[in-house]
């Protein structure tokens, strides 16, 4: 349950499944103002209440607590992100190490969950091998977000990466396959097409099936702008050598995230060479799903114990 965004959505998607739960995707709505966080009129849900509910996002946070309150503490909530309010109105709360929130049942991953697993990619490695299979080798993926609320993508810095891009694949010989994301900017993307014309690459045009899994599976490296999170997230799951393209003026918690990364050795910095080494999948998700189901038969225990003693009285 999220505001419906893809972002939000893919977090709780990608945890479901892990944990190998069937699912149903739920809407909250957006707030318009403070009255409406506070109110009762806030979601229109009703029971039966879920077994297990699984919220990411701060809005879809408010629902879930008022949904386990509504359930009698039966429906065993997950909060996926920091919630802004206290973690004990969930029986779980995952956030990343970036965030500053902790407690008895807070799970810290260095990085997001997410919906990528290396099942998904060994099947979309084998449906998009044809599409790149003209791609010359090594084959360097290139994911290229955008805008957000702290950084800028300008003109300069897509003529920049596109200069560094043409680098690497020349002192490799490789070529390059190339995906962006709603944030990129038509601009930004025209601009990214024009300078790279010429070299052996694929650019995904946005038409027909998506072909961002696949292009993780049969990357040989990755290069990722820093500006998401999650798709830093989803490029270190692979376990490819993973390098990060800098936006500017990331803020202070993106850049501790990104910082950790190259601590790590999970990933480096990107201006122009690369080279290949043997990585290390991020694998935040399946660590939190076994969190999250440890934590959920515990409970089931205790309530099963209570109700033993119940019974016995």
């Amino acid at each position: 349950m999220s505001e419906g965004l893809a972002g939000l959505q893919n977090q709780a998607i990608g945890l479901a499944q892990t944990l190998g739960l069937p699912y149903e995707l739920k809407e909250v709505k957006k707030s318009k103002g403070l009255w409406q966080l506070f109110s009762s009129d806030r979601h229109d849900f009703t029971p039966p209440w879920p077994d297990i509910l699984i919220s990411c996002g701060r809005q879809g946070g408010l629902v879930a607590a008022d949904i386990r309150r509504a359930s009698e503490n039966k429906t065993f909530t997950v909060q996926i992100q920091d919630p802004f309010m206290d973690p004990g109105q969930f029986d779980v709360v995952i956030v990343p190490a970036h965030d500053k929130l902790r407690g008895e049942n807070v799970f810290v991953t260095q990085g997001s969950v997410h919906h990528v697993s290396m099942e998904k990619l060994n099947s979309a490695a084998e449906r998009f091998r044809p599409l790149l299979a003209s791609t010359p080798r090594p084959l360097i993926t290139v994911l290229v977000g955008g805008k957000n609320k702290h950084q800028g993508f300008s003109n300069s810095s897509a003529h920049d990466l596109a200069r560094n891009l043409l680098a690497a694949a020349k002192m490799t010989g490789g070529g390059l396959a190339v995906t962006f994301s709603r944030r990129t900017g038509e601009r930004n993307e025209a601009i990214l097409r024009q300078d790279l014309k010429g070299h052996p690459s694929y650019i995904w045009d946005g038409t027909g099936e998506n072909p961002y899994l696949g292009m993780l599976a049969l990357a040989d490296v990755i290069i990722v702008t820093n500006d998401s999170v999650s798709m830093m997230s989803e490029a270190c799951s692979t376990g490819k050598p993973v390098y990060l393209y800098e936006l500017p003026n990331a803020g202070k918690r993106h850049k501790q995230f990104c910082e950790s990364l190259i601590k790590s050795g999970i990933a480096r910095p990107f201006s122009g060479t690369i080279e290949i080494w043997k990585n290390t999948p991020l694998d935040e998700t399946r660590k939190a799903a076994n969190f999250v189901r440890e934590r959920y038969m515990a409970k089931k225990e205790r309530a099963y114990a209570g109700l033993s003693t119940r019974i016995a009285s």
